[in-house]
């Protein structure tokens, strides 16, 4: 069977040029199975994507240290399993309809969003033990971890948010929405998108809908047009991962490193800074800002001035608007802040490298140096006839 296995996905990346692997079930497979796939498809290709479910779904009969499940990524180089911490972490769990996450009034998930979004790896800052599931890190590598809060299966995000708030209003789970969204696409480790969400995408409730016919699976292109300005936002946030090497580390030592929490003001809020400038970023320093309270509160800032470029409303890689001080922080929302260039060194008054009078200093003082040589170089001259 694992020769079986191995030569089909080698025959299907060579003869069709598939480029990614997503294995249903994945931990029914043995580690060594799942390795050996990994080290075939690098002699065709090294930046082929394999990842899956790390789970059985069911009983199975391999040993749990055999098995490919989730908990031993680490020991899958290049491999990569759905994370269910942040995912239920977000938005809760997804067999119980009600269950509520960060987003959307849960209560006590600070960690496990943390724990996303450190994309699951060995870092000092989170507390694992009030991680919802996992009470240790699972991935060596942030490429190990599939960062999503919704896919084809359960609940859309959207039927989600609806039904565990039922007394919300539409305004209020667009926030909710927009919020769970904003933290898959500025975590760490490779983030998944389920087709559809950008515009707010239902099955009508259905929670398995491998069997059922188009009108529910369908993607409705009239809330697309309804729901243009959250098409929008995605688009920005996508616009932003792409650009800024920040949210997208390829190394845990980098996210260690450069990757620091903050301490916030109240619960229900999770904060963090990014080195941007130690990563070849343009950003110098990074700071997002997650508050899934229904009020607004206000965070201080570190010293220096910091250009907003996601809220609640809009998203992408133009500046919004400036802050210093401190900022407040809407319900239900995520910002993502970065120092203004310069901002932290500031020149003094006449020394900016465009001041006319700097610069005619500059050359007065050159001359003088000249001609200051020349007349001893002529004295010298004298001197020796």
């Amino acid at each position: 069977m694992r020769k079986y296995i191995v030569d089909s996905v080698v025959y299907w990346a060579e003869e069709y040029k598939v480029d990614g692997f997503r294995f249903d079930l994945m931990a029914l497979h043995d580690i060594e199975i799942m390795k050996a796939v990994r080290e075939a498809l690098n002699e065709v290709d090294p930046t082929i994507l394999i990842y899956g479910e790390g789970w059985t779904g069911g009983d199975s009969p391999l040993p749990d240290k055999e098995k490919a499940l989730k908990r031993n990524t680490w020991r899958m180089e290049g491999i990569a399993a759905f994370s269910d911490d942040i995912r239920d972490g977000i938005k809760g769990h997804v067999f119980t309809d009600e269950d509520r996450g960060f987003v959307n009034g849960g209560e006590a998930l600070e960690e496990s969003v943390k724990f996303g979004v450190v994309a699951s790896i060995d870092h000092p800052e989170v507390n694992y033990q009030e991680v919802k599931y996992s009470k240790g890190f699972w991935a060596k590598e942030p490429s190990q971890t599939i960062t999503y809060v919704e896919a084809h299966d359960n609940l859309t995000l959207w039927e989600k948010l609806a039904i565990s708030n039922p007394d919300e209003s539409e305004e209020e789970l667009k926030k909710m929405h927009r919020m769970a969204n904003a933290i898959v696409l500025t975590s760490q480790g490779i983030p998944f998108l389920h087709a559809g969400s950008e515009f707010l995408r239902t099955k009508e409730g259905n929670h398995n809908s491998y069997n059922a016919p188009d009108e529910i699976n369908r993607f409705v292109w009239a809330r697309k047009a309804e729901y243009q300005e959250n098409v929008e936002y995605m688009k920005g946030l996508i616009k932003l991962r792409k650009e800024h090497p920040a949210f997208r580390m390829a190394e845990a030592e980098m996210v260690r490193e450069h990757l620091s929490f903050l301490e916030m003001p109240e619960m229900y809020m999770v904060g963090y800074r990014i080195e941007g400038a130690a990563l070849g970023d343009s950003f110098e320093e990074v700071l997002v800002l997650m508050n899934a309270n229904a009020e607004t509160k206000t965070y201080t800032l570190p010293e220096g001035v910091y250009d907003v470029y996601v809220d609640g409303e809009n998203a992408g890689t133009e500046v919004l608007r400036t802050e210093k001080e401190e900022v407040e922080v809407p319900g239900r929302t995520l910002l993502v802040l970065s120092k203004s260039a310069g901002s932290s060194n500031p020149v003094t008054e006449g020394a900016e490298s465009g001041n006319p009078m700097y610069l005619w200093a500059a050359l007065f003082l050159g001359a003088g140096l000249v001609l200051v040589m020349l007349l001893e170089r002529k004295k010298n001259l004298k001197k020796s006839v």
